[in-house]
């Protein structure tokens, strides 16, 4: 299975673009979407920009990933009475 996340540009260089995706910064490719500027939002892969995304599409699927998580931290909890 392959997850692209939200991300937001924080600066860009060239085809490069530092981005925050949760408080978590790093460097990915912008050669994909190049009109992507500061301030955008993005879907990233594996270390590419792969869309851009509008900030209620990034906000909805980071809410995704939350309850997904949530889903799977409560399936491997102990049952009560175990």
């Amino acid at each position: 299975m392959c997850l692209a996340v939200p991300a937001k540009i924080l600066e860009r260089n060239g085809d490069e673009a530092l981005i925050d995706m949760h408080g978590n910064r790093m460097k990915v490719s912008v050669q994909i979407t190049p009109e992507a500027k500061v301030g955008d939002w993005l879907l990233v892969h594996a270390g590419f920009a792969i869309q851009i995304l509008d900030e209620k599409e990034a906000e909805e699927t980071w809410a995704i990933l939350a309850d997904l998580q949530e889903a799977s931290e409560e399936s491997i909890r102990p049952k009560a009475g175990a």
